[in-house]
């Protein structure tokens, strides 16, 4: 009698639910390809705001899509699925076409990468909100060609995936066709690998490949996001290597 008095005062809201209450998170995805001609300052104001806030407050993210390698230069980190990725998010978007640069923030809404007033205004927005979920890794450990670590998570974890990410910091690249012709171009925080995992436990080991066009020379970092089923980033965090 007395767990039934509990539920139906609970299901009239006279005991208050506790709402996750964890440190903010801001991530930002760009997607972008060094055969665009209007992405280079998108991705120098993604390496700016990357230096100014440390991937302690904010996670940059850089996804090179593969549709523009058709103008001449093969983008040497487009990858089909973060193209297919971009188009996830425009479905949640209702929109009818996808573009680059294009930034979405916490997979909540998107806009032009280039646009630093709104880029400024939204940091400063979602660096107030309050993450749904706490992830920590540990033991974590460098292979040549695997990253091993151990994952815990706090809070809701139902419907929700784990985003696992490596990152290359740098790359300098010379341009010889396409949009960008003759250009040199300074491209960072670059995915060159990621994996989802669906969680049905808040504790466990996981391990991602390190892609062959990872140099011994590069500075590498991984990436732990939280996604629920509408593509939203509940929780992140980010590792140097």
């Amino acid at each position: 009698m007395q767990n039934l008095f509990f539920i139906i005062i609970l299901s009239i809201g006279l005991i208050p639910i506790k709402e996750p209450n964890y440190k903010p998170i801001v991530v930002l995805e760009l997607f972008t390809s060094q055969g665009c001609s209007s992405c280079p300052s998108a991705d120098r104001l993604l390496t700016e705001v990357s230096e100014s806030y440390g991937s302690e407050n904010v996670i940059a993210l850089s996804y090179h899509v593969d549709y523009w390698n058709y103008i001449g230069w093969k983008d040497p980190f487009s990858k089909k699925a973060y193209s297919d990725k971009q188009r996830k998010y425009s479905r949640k978007f209702f929109s009818s076409s996808i573009y680059t640069p294009q930034v979405v923030i916490n997979g909540k809404e998107h806009f032009v990468g280039s646009k630093r007033h709104i880029m400024d205004s939204k940091l400063k927005s979602y660096s107030n909100k309050k993450a749904e979920n706490l992830i920590t890794i540990s033991d974590v450990k460098k292979a040549k060609e695997i990253v091993q670590l151990n994952y815990k998570i706090e809070g809701d974890i139902a419907t929700k995936q784990l985003r696992l990410a490596i990152v290359i910091k740098e790359r300098i690249t010379k341009i010889n066709r396409g949009e960008n012709k003759n250009r040199v171009l300074k491209n960072s925080n670059i995915v060159v690998n990621e994996v989802y995992v669906d969680l049905n436990l808040s504790s466990k080991q996981i391990q991602i490949s390190i892609p062959d066009i990872v140099k011994e020379t590069d500075e590498l970092s991984i990436v732990a996001l939280i996604q629920d089923s509408d593509l939203s980033i509940t929780g992140g965090i980010q590792q140097s290597l």
